[in-house]
């Protein structure tokens, strides 16, 4: 049989043609992010079956990795960090915590609100270097309510309470004599110049929910995304159970979502910090 090599090189052509319009439209896709995943990361996790215990650091290096730490926010908050880390590595002794878990709680705070306001953080905090201070319904650096703090406070006395610490942790946060306690509380978690008390109550925050659910009989010492999530949802929605995981707000950073708990999730996790803050 003749080959009609004239048919033959334009059927050739076409295929060439089409394998290219392919590759184009990919690049073009990819570019506009029409391919791209809606939804925060645990939400993604859970649909892939992603194992959240999973160590980041073991994570391979052709993955994609979390974008947080690109960011001109992160870059704020890590030389803040830095700044901060003798009033935070006391903060955290005295807590009895981790300061990695206390600076996941942070960090979420500060960036749920840098990416509210982006013309702030770029005009103000960022050139200032420095942290925002939170000033409606939560305050200071950590977004601290003045009724969490009175509760902290409180379950540090309460001996039969869920959240009691122990003998050893009574008096943490005692009040100078005759002191106006919700005055003191309010200066406490505002002052710009020290923020021990801030970083403080994240802490004892922190330990008492842990506290709390190993009471339940679970132990979530080692879960930084359920402390966290913990963290950004209060006293009032920290409910022991056995299917616990990451959650909380959903925070912009560098384009992606994460929920609140991802954040203190990926950070504990990550090589940031660990020269002044280790596992």
């Amino acid at each position: 049989m003749k080959i009609n090599y004239k048919v033959f090189f334009k059927i050739l052509i076409y295929c060439f043609a089409f394998i290219g319009f392919v590759f184009v439209a990919v690049f073009f896709a990819m570019q506009f992010g029409w391919l791209n995943v809606k939804g925060s990361v645990s939400e993604r996790n859970s649909y892939f079956n992603v194992n959240e215990n999973l160590n980041l650091n073991t994570i391979n290096t052709n993955e994609v990795v979390p974008s947080w730490k690109d960011t001109s926010e992160w870059k704020l908050l890590k030389e803040v960090f830095a700044r901060d880390q003798v009033v935070i590595n006391k903060a955290a002794n005295d807590a009895g915590i981790s300061p990695r878990l206390i600076l996941g709680g942070v960090m979420g705070e500060q960036l749920r609100f840098f990416s509210n306001r982006r013309e702030s953080f770029k005009n103000y905090f960022e050139p200032m270097k420095v942290l925002a201070t939170l000033s409606k319904f939560s305050f200071g650096i950590a977004g601290l309510k003045p009724q969490t703090v009175s509760l902290i406070d409180a379950h540090l006395k309460d001996s039969n309470s869920v959240f009691y610490l122990g003998p050893e942790m009574e008096h943490v946060t005692d009040y100078p004599v005759g002191a106006n306690v919700d005055s003191e509380i309010m200066n406490r978690i505002t002052d710009v110049k020290d923020p021990y008390y801030s970083y403080l109550y994240v802490g004892l925050f922190m330990r008492q929910a842990i506290a709390q659910w190993q009471k339940a009989g679970y132990d979530i010492s080692n879960r930084p995304e359920v402390i966290t999530t913990l963290y950004n949802l209060g006293f009032n929605r920290s409910i022991p159970k056995a299917d616990a995981r990451a959650g909380g707000a959903t925070i912009n950073v560098g384009g992606k979502d994460y929920t609140f708990g991802d954040l203190g999730y990926e950070f504990y996790y990550s090589s940031e910090l660990t020269d002044i803050f280790p596992q």
